[in-house]
């Protein structure tokens, strides 16, 4: 297959903001993509060169592949410095650059001869993205840009475009994977129960490009065979937020289980006779950062093979009390692994079981999961079940909440026990639902927003990003909507910080998937997510959170926000929702009358 079949196309996708046309593209695109192909297509398509839990990462920076542009196309590195400050997207750069250059520069110098668009082959991409990714060592970052180099000099200019823009993970499409399932059900399946059969093979296998390539080679009943597999992280189930005890309890059928909600890193670990391994939120293996957590698993269960989730937090044995959540980041390094064992130690406090002796358990109730993971589980000193009881009343609701928190906890986990609580992978759903504080004001709590752009500051901060502008995460339009302007509770340390990190991030124009009417000065894809507490919510004309849902032309946004932490342990998907903050502003506005 042709690369510039998927230039063509990802060129068409850059041209619209229409989810339904971009769904249509991407039809023809899966039409015109030979069956062994299809993996591959489905993973660059989504900015990707493989499942989401490997780690492949191509590793370049904006100064590296400035310099491969300046050699590819003959000019300086100041030049085509200057261009990007200007422009903003460096495929757009070297887009504009190999027009001027005719597809000259080091394409001559090497003696290729000018090309017809579309001789450049997939696999020759593919091959040469992978080989940047497995370069590694001294000299890699040399060896790593000369690759990127031979692939651009061969690369037509639309071509080369998308080849940047993919090394820099910077693909600017809008398609996400939920719209790749969405097009992969309307082309190989025959509607909405096709597409939920996908979307949970999708959601046990954390793998596009294996999804796709199944349904191409085998249909729907080749995904229906599709299973849970030790090694292969599952996309965690997440929970919703609720304010009183009256109505959880009513939305959890009058009784059900609580548990304490840890503040710490959750964790999926995976138990086989080989190994043990251990994956995020983010779906990232953190193995080699907790190696005392492994072996206190490998002492706790005897078990053959068995997928069981859990919270890891920063713990004082001596105090016998939690360590804040920052404590246990700095946990999470490359080097000196076994210093931080001994400076930070941590107590694991396991909740749910996935998979027990090669089955899975997702299908079962949340009491018989809990049951399994119980019967499983040989208590020691760091491996422990959660705390866990169940109620039936607001006022023992109320007293385990305050045992909660009395225990150092940030609140509970209110669980369904009914015998329709299957564990959803990868969704949000009312089964399991968060409250952590006793709400005197709908904002009481604090909420995780992702930031999608910033301003420059003023007086002071001149010279940073002063303010930045957050979204909470729209789940059914699969999009970012803004919900406040951020500019309290940073030290000038994490103004530092935050400028540094998103400026490497800008992007020249606002994502696709953020919907804004503010024009930040900055623009940066909604990957990063803090925590956020405010005073209350109002009606706003200008942020467009909920936007006609209470109001017409009005959304809802977060008066007198304040930054309160970093959530590096979580991704974008994991946001606070648009719903979350319409419930909010009710509950606020009950409040009130």
């Amino acid at each position: 297959m042709k690369y510039f079949i998927l230039a063509e196309s990802y060129k068409k996708l850059d041209a619209t903001t229409k989810r339904l046309e971009m769904i249509d593209i991407l039809i023809q695109l899966f039409q015109s993509t030979p069956k062994n192909d299809f993996r591959k297509m489905l993973y660059l398509s989504s900015g990707k060169i493989g499942a989401d839990y490997l780690e492949l990462e191509l590793g370049f920076a904006d100064k590296t592949v400035i310099k491969a542009i300046a050699k590819v196309t003959g000019r300086s590195e100041s030049s085509v410095t200057d261009i990007f400050r200007k422009k903003g997207d460096l495929g757009e750069v070297i887009e504009i650059l190999k027009e001027e250059t005719g597809q000259q520069g080091l394409g001559a110098f090497l003696q290729i001869e000018e090309k017809v668009e579309g001789t450049l082959e997939l696999d020759e991409v593919w091959d040469t993205l992978h080989k940047i990714a497995r370069t590694e060592g001294k000299g890699s970052t040399t060896k790593k840009t000369n690759y990127l180099i031979g692939l651009l000099a061969k690369a037509s200019t639309l071509e080369a475009k998308y080849i940047t823009r993919t090394v820099l993970s910077q693909l600017r499409l809008g398609v996400k994977d939920l719209t790749l399932i969405e097009a992969l059900a309307r082309t190989y399946g025959d509607g909405k129960d096709a597409r939920e059969e996908i979307e949970y093979a999708y959601n046990v296998t954390s793998d596009i490009g294996e999804i796709g390539n199944v349904l191409v080679h085998q249909g729907i009943e080749g995904i229906r065979n599709i299973g849970v597999k030790v090694g292969v992280p599952i996309r965690m189930m997440a929970a919703q937020r609720m304010a009183t005890a009256e109505e959880i309890l009513e939305k959890l059928g009058g009784e059900c289980a609580l548990e304490f909600k840890y503040d710490g890193e959750r964790v999926q670990a995976h138990i086989s006779k080989e190994k043990i391994s251990l994956f995020s939120r983010n779906l990232n293996e953190i193995t080699k950062m907790f190696p005392d957590v492994v072996k206190a698993l490998e002492k706790s269960l005897t078990i053959k093979e068995a997928i069981i989730e859990g919270e890891i937090t920063a713990w004082d044995p001596e105090g016998e009390k939690f360590k804040p959540f920052q404590t246990l980041m700095s946990r999470k390094r490359k080097h000196d692994i076994e210093g931080a064992i001994e400076k930070i130690p941590v107590k694991v406090f396991m909740f749910d079981i996935l998979y027990l002796n090669n089955e899975s358990v997702l299908k079962l109730s949340y009491p018989e999961r809990r049951k399994l993971l119980e019967e499983i589980i040989t208590e020691n000193e760091i491996i422990v079940p959660s705390s866990r009881e169940i109620v039936s009343s607001v006022s023992d609701f109320e007293r385990y909440f305050e045992t909660a928190i009395e225990s150092g906890c940030e609140g509970i986990m209110a669980k369904d026990i009914r015998k329709d609580t299957t564990y959803q992978a990868g969704n949000r759903g009312f089964l399991w639902i968060k409250h952590k504080f006793d709400y005197t004001t709908a904002f009481a709590d604090s909420y995780d927003f992702v930031v999608v752009g910033g301003f420059y500051g003023k007086g002071r901060r001149k010279g940073t990003l002063g303010t930045l502008l957050m979204a909470a995460l729209n789940s059914e339009e699969d999009r970012f909507e803004t919900v406040c302007k951020l500019g309290s509770g940073f030290t000038d340390e994490d103004l530092a910080k935050i400028t540094e990190e998103l400026m490497e991030m800008k992007v020249d124009q606002k994502p696709k998937d953020v919907y804004s009417k503010l024009q930040a000065d900055v623009w940066v894809p909604p990957i990063k997510v803090y925590e956020v507490q405010g005073a209350d919510l109002s009606t706003s004309p200008v942020h467009t959170c909920a936007m006609d849902e209470i109001k017409e032309g009005t959304g809802i946004a977060i008066r007198f926000p304040r930054f309160i932490r970093y959530r590096d342990d979580k991704g974008p998907d994991f946001a606070t929702t648009t719903s979350e903050v319409i419930s909010a502003y009710k509950r606020q506005r009950l409040m009130k009358e």
